[in-house]
């Protein structure tokens, strides 16, 4: 029933043209962009060595939080959840099938922009282990965080907040722009939220080979330690 459940999930997802333009076409575009024009001061190196990262990034919020937080909303709105969670398939078999269409979109999205990238000229470095699990633990993160707000909030408001916040850590998220450019403070402040804690993460293993960056690692499990447990302490199924 799960594997069936994230299966149906999985084809929603992709035969939806905002989801895949926000899952898809944007990252997409903002990586070929910025890494052919040269737009945003990315330091020394390739453009695309530090932007690869922070798109990887991208997508995986755009995903778990943006997607998910959008459409899970609606669904509660028209009263599927409610008619899903009185199915034999079990609330938290819902909740593991959404997650695993996630995954999936995930793995779909990182394969196509790391396609596009290495067309552009992308060298990574770093161990792939360590990526596999700083993007596992920012799903995580960014999943709790999604179902939270779409647990508590209405539909047509998650809507707007879930767009407004992937805008907001668009431009101050270090994905595009680096942290250093906001000063000191701004840089410390923004390094704590989750698509900082994950661009710089995967920017540091994979553009300047480093071990697993732990204090990024942490900030990420933070939370989604807190928006997981909040999302099922405070979700509405109604």
């Amino acid at each position: 029933m799960i594997a069936a459940q994230a299966a149906l999930e999985t084809r929603m997802l992709l035969r939806n043209g905002e989801q895949l333009l926000l899952t898809v076409v944007i990252p997409t575009l903002l990586l070929t962009l910025f890494s052919s024009v040269d737009i945003v001061d990315t330091g020394k190196g390739e453009a695309v060595d530090f932007l690869a990262p922070g798109v990887l990034a991208l997508a995986v919020m755009s995903t778990a939080f943006t997607g998910q937080a959008i459409a899970t909303g609606f669904e509660r709105r028209y009263g599927v959840l409610k008619r899903l969670a009185s199915s034999p398939l079990p609330r938290w078999g819902l909740m593991t099938a959404k997650t695993a269409s996630v995954l999936v979109t995930e793995v779909l999205q990182v394969v196509l922009l790391t396609v596009i990238a290495f067309a552009l000229g992308w060298s990574p470095h770093g161990n792939p282990a360590a990526v596999v699990l700083l993007l596992v633990v920012g799903t995580a993160a960014f999943s709790g965080l999604g179902l939270l707000m779409a647990g508590t909030l209405k539909a047509e408001a998650t809507l707007a907040a879930a767009n407004l916040v992937f805008l907001l850590l668009l431009v101050g998220g270090g994905v595009i722009v680096p942290l250093e450019k906001f000063g000191s403070a701004g840089e410390r402040i923004l390094g704590l939220l989750p698509i900082s804690a994950l661009s710089d993460g995967l920017r540091d293993v994979l553009q300047h080979g480093a071990g697993m960056p732990w204090g990024d690692l942490g900030i990420l499990a933070a939370w989604a330690v807190v928006g997981l447990a909040a999302a099922g302490r405070f979700f509405r199924w109604e």
